[in-house]
C-alpha cells in the first residue's frame, strides 16, 4: 500500500510504501524528485529501514543469550509489511509487531513504529522501539535513505559535496570485502579540521564509508555551486555511512544514520556485544528522530 503525504502551505509531498515503511519519494513544490527511483539494475530499493540489526552478521548469523539465529543483512524490516496506524493529511504512522516470521530470527517481543510528519517543508521521521518481552531486549536500529545525485540534467557526481554541522578531525573505518567486516584495526579516509568531503565515486571502493566518531548530528548533501540538495538530521543516531554502488557510476547517495554497523572485527558472535547496540528493559520505549530538509 502506498500512503501519500503533504504540506499544503509548501506543496511539499512525500510517499511512503507499506512494505517497510520505505519512503519511496519526496518531492518539492515543482515536484522534483529527491529520492532514488528504484532501479533493480542498480538499486531496488529506496529507503530501507534497518532494524534489528544494521549491517551484516558474520557468516549471516549471530547469538542471542546463547543460541543461534540466522539475521539476513540490515535485519527483516524491509520484506516486513507494515500496518497502518494512524494516518492525516500531512502526517502516517507505520507499525510492525514481533510474530511468527520474526521470532525466526529475533527471539523477542517488540513493537516498532515509524512516524512521517511533513510541515514547513521538512520530512520528520521517528522511530520508536518499545520492549514487550518480559526481559530485556537488544537490538541496532538505523535509516538507509537513497538521495538522486546529481539533481539535473548537465551536472555530475563529482559536482556535490557533503558538509558537517561541525569541523571535524576523524577518519572512516574501512570495511574489508574479503572478511566481509568493519576493520576496527584500520584507518581509512580521513577528515583533517574540516566540515567538508568532496565526493567522487572511488571513495567507495572498499563499500561504504563509515564515521563512527562524528561530532555532527547534520550533513547536507549540495552541489557545490548551485547550493541545491537536501540537509539530514539524526539527533536519534550515533554514527552515519555514506554509500553508493561502487562500479557502476550511479547516480544516487545513500545518507544512513546508524545506531549499530556490520560485524566489526573487534566483535565477537553476542549481539549483545556489538558497539552502539540498543538496549531497552521490560516496557521501555525509546524514540529515534530523524529529518530531512529540501534545500
Amino acid at each position: 500500500m502506498i500512503i501519500t503525504i503533504q504540506d499544503k502551505a509548501t506543496h511539499t509531498t512525500a510517499a511512503i510504501d507499506s512494505l517497510g515503511a520505505q519512503l519511496i519519494s519526496l518531492k518539492d513544490s515543482a515536484q522534483k524528485e529527491y529520492i532514488w527511483q528504484r532501479d533493480p539494475e542498480i538499486w531496488p530499493r529506496c529507503s530501507p529501514l534497518l532494524f534489528p540489526a544494521v549491517g551484516n552478521c558474520r557468516k549471516g548469523r549471530t547469538l542471542f543469550e546463547g543460541q543461534w539465529f540466522e539475521m539476513e543483512k540490515h535485519g527483516f524490516c524491509k520484506e516486513s509489511d507494515f500496518s497502518v496506524e494512524g494516518q492525516e493529511e500531512d502526517s502516517v504512522t507505520f507499525r510492525l509487531s514481533a510474530n511468527a516470521q520474526t521470532r525466526c530470527s529475533y527471539p523477542y517481543e517488540f513493537r516498532l513504529s515509524l512516524t512521517y510528519r511533513l510541515g514547513n517543508g521538512v520530512l520528520c521521521m521517528d522511530y520508536q522501539v518499545e520492549n514487550l518481552d518480559s526481559r530485556e531486549i537488544c537490538y541496532c536500529i538505523g535509516s538507509h535513505p537513497g538521495f538522486i545525485c546529481p539533481l539535473s540534467e548537465g551536472e555530475s557526481f563529482e559536482d556535490y559535496q557533503l558538509e558537517f554541522e561541525k569541523e571535524e578531525n576523524t577518519w572512516t573505518m574501512p570495511y574489508d570485502l574479503q572478511a566481509l567486516q568493519f576493520d576496527a584495526e584500520r584507518q581509512g579516509l580521513s577528515l583533517e579540521h574540516t566540515r567538508i568531503l568532496p565526493l567522487s565515486y572511488e571513495l567507495f571502493r572498499e563499500d561504504a564509508i563509515y564515521f563512527d566518531k562524528l561530532q555532527s548530528r547534520k550533513v547536507a548533501l549540495v552541489h557545490k555551486e548551485t547550493r541545491r540538495g537536501v540537509e539530514v538530521s539524526h539527533p536519534g543516531f550515533e554514527t552515519v555511512a555514506f554509500w553508493t554502488p561502487y562500479g557502476k557510476n550511479a547516480p544516487l547517495l545513500c545518507i544512513e544514520p546508524w545506531n549499530g554497523c556490520a560485524i566489526r572485527s573487534d566483535e565477537d558472535d553476542e549481539f549483545i556485544h556489538r558497539h552502539h547496540v540498543q538496549v531497552l528493559k521490560p516496557g521501555e520505549k525509546k524514540s529515534y528522530p530523524m529529518e530531512i530538509r529540501i534545500l
